[in-house]
């Protein structure tokens, strides 16, 4: 006979009660079946567990070294049956999300919050790295999910539009065009610009260029790898030059840098997020179904 749980559980209601017709009540099954557990049990261990000589059953010497050691175990064993339908259901473990800094100043801190406050015991590793690190991580595996700006066409991925907001232009604040309320884009024409740096995926540096080529120009670019929007808006601030940036990235724009509308339509910056298809994990499954989507 093989010692199962159920013998362990019996064994210890019996215990506890002194009394089989109690125990079988409280385990809600049958006396017979009870009885017949506690003695395949002292059959096994070759002992008698109880003293069955009086009116009242009592435990033996082997039944008060069992019952030392039965409850912690069945403590142990029914933790750990709570603790894998809990990861099963995504409440515990662990998630790795990836981004690229400036999707700080979207959605992202939200959305962290939400899931943090939902599911406390879910670590959250946060690494913010370059877009096509990001990318690598996500196919590696040792991304789960990871917010970066479209365009990001790759059939090993799942991707929701979690942001989208226009361009806006962003200068110096001394800048001639500084006291107007809108600009358009050819205005910019003859202006030196700080680009983002031209990652392996399209991203922000392909939405800048399709902007300015719409307008009818070539961007002057005098800095074109700074892959960090807050430094672009540094470097704006220094008298660099303009640049183009997510309406979203003004949130952190340092003293000496004004941000004016464009009048025309521009291309939209959107934020993805992206998962690969084969990742089964609970957490992010449930992290996904907290995603916003984008109107």
């Amino acid at each position: 006979m093989t010692l199962e749980i159920r013998h362990l559980r019996s064994f210890i209601a019996v215990a506890e009660e002194m009394s089989f017709t109690q125990a079988a009540r409280k385990l809600h099954i049958s006396q017979p079946p009870l009885s017949m557990q506690i003695r395949q049990l002292e059959s096994e261990l070759g002992v008698d567990l109880f003293d069955r000589s009086r009116r009242a059953i009592a435990l033996t010497e082997a039944g008060d070294a069992l019952l030392a050691e039965a409850r912690p175990m069945l403590l142990q064993f029914e933790q750990t049956l709570r603790v894998a339908a809990r990861a099963g259901r995504g409440e515990v473990g662990r998630l790795t999300i990836g981004f690229v800094p400036s999707a700080i100043n979207g959605p992202l801190p939200t959305q962290l919050r939400q899931f943090r406050t939902r599911y406390p015991a879910v670590d959250m590793l946060l690494r913010e790295m370059r877009p096509d690190d990001l990318v690598l991580g996500l196919a590696e595996g040792s991304l789960d999910v990871c917010f970066l700006f479209l365009p990001l066409i790759d059939p090993r991925f799942t991707v929701r539009v979690v942001a989208r907001e226009p361009l806006v232009a962003a200068l110096p604040n001394r800048h001639p065009f500084a006291t107007e309320s809108s600009l358009s884009v050819a205005d910019l024409s003859s202006e030196p610009f700080i680009l983002p740096t031209r990652h392996q995926m399209p991203g922000l540096h392909a939405l800048v260029l399709e902007t300015c080529r719409d307008a009818g120009f070539e961007p002057r670019a005098v800095q074109q790898d700074v892959w960090q929007l807050q430094t672009v808006l540094g470097l704006v601030a220094s008298g660099l030059g303009v640049a183009l940036v997510p309406q979203s990235a003004q949130r952190a724009r340092p003293a000496g840098v004004v941000v004016r509308p464009l009048s025309e339509a521009t291309p939209v910056v959107e934020l993805g997020a992206f998962w690969a298809h084969g990742n089964s994990s609970p957490a992010l499954r449930n992290f996904v179904a907290m995603l916003p989507g984008a109107g």
